[in-house]
């Protein structure tokens, strides 16, 4: 199974996540969003899955910084696009299992997940 972390490395939950997986002896590829970017496909596959909802970071800094009129009547659409512009909106990590994801980072999640897999 090939497993794949989706952030950027200076978050301080991605840190925690890596740390959990590496002390647990868990392979991953790390993919940065500042580095490779996020592709649309993807992005529509994860708010297919999981619902924007899920995905939109409004506590990100990124987001508060965004004008009142880009925050208000936030839809799928709107979220994805807003999240495509700036991927470090998407809350991080997002852990691709390959058969699920798991969005944000809990140690007990990610154990009961990889336990499973």
């Amino acid at each position: 199974m090939t497993i794949t972390m989706y952030g950027i490395p200076n978050c301080d939950t991605i840190k925690k996540a890596r740390t959990w997986l590496e002390g647990h002896g868990v392979d991953y590829a790390f993919h940065n969003y500042r580095e490779q970017g996020l592709e649309a496909a993807r992005l529509d596959g994860w708010v297919e899955s999981l619902g924007w909802e899920v995905l939109l970071n409004k506590s990100s800094a990124t987001f508060r910084a965004l004008s009142d009129a880009d925050k208000q009547e936030l839809d799928a659409a709107k979220a994805k696009a807003l999240m495509l512009a700036n991927p470090t909106m998407v809350k991080r990590p997002v852990l691709d299992l390959g058969d699920r994801l798991l969005v944000g980072f809990k140690a007990d999640a990610y154990a009961a997940a990889l336990e499973k897999a």
